[in-house]
């Protein structure tokens, strides 16, 4: 079970994680969209929205979307930047919807922290067709800048948001076989921008204060001066309402 005192560690930086987190790679929001059968109008649960990152990608795709998140001031940003979709404090434990009433339900940076125990029988509830999509931004281990910062901060991240193997939290659910792409994108980002975005992550928000100050520090020296440019991963996958089956097909950009 994740601790929800580390999800909702995040309240402390919203503004933060607005300015600092990168979207999703286009083409691994292209993807979720069409593995979803999803077309304009369909109904999608983005849940544990956030600030509304990967709700705006969506209503970019003319869907429309109901952004479920539990923490107010993430909720205040995401009303804010994204107008356009209907935002809702509730949980992926206790999903504020009725039965059957979304197309497609997704999930970008968030997943880790539900409580898969009741969250997979709510999601599959809220569904009347399609199925899950998850998303995460990671440090990019082949771009030596970025796997360095991902080492800095390894040793304060939390448990549950350590990778795990998904098709293994879903095995025995309603969701069948899990499909992986794995897509890129290139940021200009400075040194600062970089400890900015650092900072809106859960390995460094729940290091301590000296702790952080010393991570920062190193993050700017390995940055060096000006801008560099970085490889930015998005690992997306799909799982369908199914019998319960799991397993991976894997692709890769």
């Amino acid at each position: 079970m994740s601790d929800p005192r580390y999800a909702r560690s995040f309240e402390t930086v919203s503004e933060q994680y607005e300015r600092a987190r990168p979207e999703y790679a286009e083409e691994a929001v292209d993807w979720l969209v069409d593995r979803l059968g999803l077309g304009p109008g369909d109904r999608v649960l983005d849940l544990g929205a956030g600030t509304g990152k990967l709700t705006r990608q969506l209503v970019r795709r003319g869907l429309a979307v109901v952004a479920v998140e539990p923490g107010d001031e993430m909720r205040g940003v995401l009303e804010r930047v994204v107008p356009e979709a209907e935002a809702l404090a509730g949980t992926a434990e206790a999903i504020p919807l009725p039965d059957g009433s979304v197309d497609a339900v997704t999930a970008g940076q968030a997943f880790h922290w539900f409580d898969l125990e009741l969250a997979l029988p709510e999601l599959a509830r809220v569904l009347r067709r399609g199925g899950l999509a998850l998303l995460w931004n990671v440090w990019d281990e082949e771009d030596p800048l970025l796997a360095a910062v991902d080492r800095l901060l390894a040793e304060h991240r939390p448990p549950a948001a350590r990778e795990s193997s998904l098709a293994e939290a879903l095995h025995g659910s309603a969701f069948g076989p899990v499909e992986e792409l794995v897509a890129r994108q290139e940021r200009a980002l400075t040194g600062e921008r970089l400890v900015e975005w650092a900072g809106s992550t859960s390995g460094m928000i729940n290091a301590p204060r000296a702790e952080q100050e010393r991570i920062a520090a190193e993050i700017r020296r390995l940055a060096g001066p000006g801008e560099r440019l970085v490889s930015i991963k998005t690992r997306a996958y799909v799982a369908q309402l199914s019998d319960g089956s799991s397993g991976i097909r894997a692709t890769s950009s």
